[in-house]
């Protein structure tokens, strides 16, 4: 694999009836980021939950094979108040888990606070914050729409900012 500085990052906010996606490298400097994909894959909710989750799973596997990411992102699924959202959102990243997994791309799985503590500084930062935070890494004018895009890359921006901690610590650990 890359060193940590150098890899490319798929993030996925998963959802079924939409699912965002960003996709974040480092520039040369090491300390800014750029966009290299972003978008939402989109299933109709008319649909019967078999063909939903066909189409995310063909539409991610056209992903994965366009971007070849070094990890892929996956926000954790808590249990939310509404079980049938949080149902679809796990099946969602399931699928997402297990596209990465056919290809040997090792997934990472991050909660919403611990992207909002890595971005912002601070757990508990709104959405909005987290928005404008996302736009300022990758240079942009004004926040990303819709939030689902913003979320994959946030997960994608988190990770490449988190991960020489993560690995230092890991490596002072195994010592």
């Amino acid at each position: 694999m890359a060193s940590i500085e150098h890899v490319f990052v798929l993030g996925i906010d998963p959802g079924l009836t939409r699912c965002g996606f960003g996709a974040v490298r480092r520039t040369g400097n090491g300390r800014d980021f750029v966009a290299i994909a972003a978008g939402v894959i989109e299933t109709e909710p008319s649909e019967e939950l078999p063909v939903r989750l066909g189409i995310l799973a063909k539409e991610l596997d056209g992903l994965f094979e366009e971007v070849h990411p070094d990890v892929v992102v996956v926000e954790r699924v808590f249990f939310q108040t509404n079980v049938r959202t949080a149902m679809s959102v796990a099946q969602a990243s399931g699928l997402a888990i297990a596209a990465a997994a056919v290809r040997n791309i090792p997934v990472v799985q991050m909660t919403a606070n611990e992207v909002k503590l890595a971005l912002t500084g601070y757990g508990a930062a709104t959405k909005e914050q987290v928005q404008a935070m996302v736009a300022r890494q990758l240079g942009l004018s004004q926040p990303l729409k819709p939030a689902d895009v913003a979320d994959a890359l946030a997960l994608a921006i988190a990770h490449l900012t988190a991960a020489p901690v993560t690995a230092a610590i890991a490596k002072a650990v195994a010592r």
